[in-house]
């Protein structure tokens, strides 16, 4: 049974029909007959209900709750968040400062720089604030700065105040004793965007499917996950007493379009998996030592033969397109973890599957395709642990 919206129109029709069929006579067709025009206001009021149902329909599901805030009755909901704060997700994780170090230059060792000094990026335009005071007592000082405001209103967060090592950032006013410039030494926290909806959509729904075991694979990826900018963690059995943790960071908050973490990145979900929200080690087993690794991405190369197209830099662009985000789906499979269907495993027949399929988008026909690793055609190979896909050299034979 499918569930659809009638038209005001179709309302109204059938409220006439009705209304004829208790009088047991035509209603007149005339625009301003009391009858039409009644039933063309009841038409309009009862859309309204059909519409409010059905919007109260989908927010039973997590994957098509609403994810934004909802005035009902005078009390502001977000149907999405409620499903992850009773699910055990909690809210969407808000966007994060970058925060870390920089070194600046004495130029008379005497007096202090003050908590809460000002340095500018101008590249960003985003200020940055020093976190506490220093004692100018030394040719080369280190100083702890936080993204603090930019020109988007974000207040500095978000990854606009990711800086690199090596980055220079200058002070927004003249300060006695010091260089104007500072160079960046090390970041310890990666500043990232508020969480995007249908990530944290998909946190929820896996939250759902995987429930907290005390320990378990489950867990470890529920933890780590919970991390700002984190995408996934894919944990395993390591040494005995450990666990391999390899996590994956979004292009964003990592500045990797393979989606390789920061070490600062890495830090944080270490940290996520060791203690819970309120500070306590309520999470991982006491006896489970935590190692926490980037994941890998490995290129495969594929050889497009007898590509043709009416418009053939259409049809390789969107072979290309679409191959790269197809084993940008790859991951490895975890037993007891991993959904089915596998999604670890790259084969030249489902690699021609794609490729026929994006030509056909376009109006174009493909004669042969060949895979490979390296210099070497293969016909087939498995993710193995933490390593993902991505698409390496394409050449069109």
């Amino acid at each position: 049974m499918s569930l659809s919206t009638p038209t005001i129109a179709q309302i109204s029709d059938n409220i006439v029909n009705q209304i004829e069929s208790k009088l047991s006579q035509t209603v007149p067709f005339l625009p301003k007959l009391f009858s039409r025009v009644l039933a063309k206001a009841l038409g309009a009021v009862f859309i309204l209900v059909y519409k409010y149902a059905g919007f109260s329909l989908l927010q039973m599901f997590v994957a098509t709750a609403s994810s934004k805030d909802t005035v009902v009755n005078g009390k502001t909901v977000n149907p999405l968040t409620e499903w992850g704060v009773l699910l055990g997700v909690g809210k969407p994780n808000d966007a994060t400062r970058w925060e870390g170090t920089a070194t600046i230059s004495v130029l008379n060792q005497t007096g202090s720089l003050p908590a809460g000094s000002q340095l500018l990026r101008s590249e960003t335009g985003v200020l940055y604030l020093t976190l506490s005071a220093v004692t100018l007592d030394a040719a080369t000082k280190t100083i702890t700065v936080r993204a603090s405001s930019d020109q988007v209103d974000n207040g500095g967060a978000g990854t606009l105040g990711n800086l690199n090592d090596g980055d220079t950032i200058s002070f927004a006013n003249p300060q006695a004793n010091v260089a104007e410039d500072a160079t960046v030494a090390s970041t310890t926290v990666t500043g990232a965007d508020a969480e995007d909806p249908e990530v944290y959509r998909q946190r929820v729904i896996e939250r759902a499917a995987l429930q907290p075991q005390g320990g378990a694979y489950a867990d470890y990826r529920i933890w780590g996950a919970d991390v700002a900018g984190i995408l996934s963690v894919w944990p395993y059995t390591g040494d005995p007493g450990e666990v391999d943790v390899y996590v994956e960071a979004t292009e964003a908050s990592s500045g990797s379009a393979d989606g390789i973490p920061t070490q600062a990145q890495l830090d944080a979900v270490a940290t996520a998996i060791a203690l819970d929200s309120g500070g306590l080690a309520t999470n991982r087993p006491a006896n489970a030592l935590v190692n926490t690794l980037p994941i890998t991405r490995t290129g495969f190369g594929v050889v497009v033969g007898g590509l043709e197209a009416a418009d053939l830099s259409a049809a390789e662009t969107a072979v290309t397109n679409a191959l790269d985000d197809w084993l940008r789906t790859r991951a490895p499979f975890i037993v007891g973890l991993s959904f089915l269907p596998r999604e670890d495993r790259v084969t030249q027949g489902s690699v021609g599957g794609i490729v026929n399929q994006a030509a056909e988008t376009v109006g174009g026909t493909v004669a042969q395709v060949s895979l490979f690793r390296g210099l070497t055609e293969i016909n087939g190979y498995t993710l193995d642990e933490g390593e993902l896909a991505k698409l390496g050299t394409i050449t069109f034979a």
